[in-house]
């Protein structure tokens, strides 16, 4: 299990966001789990009214939780998109912004939200069918995996704020793999 907290993007100011956390746990059945803990003045923020849980695209350009996972040394990433309204997607890119539409989830992510006037809680359940970096690459070889583990957060006014582990550039740019970390394992 790992917990790392987000650090918002420098270009945005005044925000009533005061964290966010993430807790990843990998079962031993291959499961993910993922915990993302938001603090602040949930009420100015723009939170998705719930939805039926289905693809859809275009999450990042309101409230969504992300993550981005790929092999050390290899070209290729995929990246998740988790909204408070349920909604979700995903895709797999085979190299820096390029998208591979031959992969697609088997099972749709589990996510469940709840909501107090300071926190918002995400959490997310993504099936080990598929997380085939894990599966392939982190379960039976030596290769040390990539998380790119980000938010962005639209205020009521519109405004928005991107959250990552780091900001390697001056405009937020979740795909640049100078953010994410590199790990050996997530147990």
């Amino acid at each position: 299990m790992i917990t790392q907290a987000l650090i918002c993007h420098p270009s945005n100011q005044k925000i009533p966001v005061n964290g966010i956390q993430v807790t990843l746990h990998h079962e031993p059945q291959g499961d993910l789990l993922i915990h993302y803990e938001l603090t602040g003045i949930i009420e100015q923020i723009k939170i998705p009214a719930l939805q039926p849980s289905q693809f859809v695209d275009g999450l990042w350009a309101h409230t969504c939780f992300e993550l981005f996972i790929a092999v050390n040394d290899e070209e290729g990433y995929y990246e998740f998109n988790f909204s408070p309204s349920t909604q979700w997607a995903a895709y797999a890119f085979s190299d820096y912004r390029v998208r591979n539409t031959d992969w697609h989830l088997t099972h749709a992510p589990i996510i469940d939200v709840t909501q107090t006037p300071t926190h918002l809680h995400l959490n997310v359940r993504i099936a080990a069918a598929d997380l085939p970096v894990l599966k392939s690459k982190l379960l039976t070889s030596n290769s040390s995996i990539q998380l790119g583990l980000t938010a962005v957060i639209e205020m009521n006014t519109g405004q928005h704020a991107y959250w990552a582990l780091k900001h390697p550039e001056d405009q937020p740019n979740f795909h640049h793999r100078a953010g994410f970390i590199t790990l050996s394992n997530l147990n």
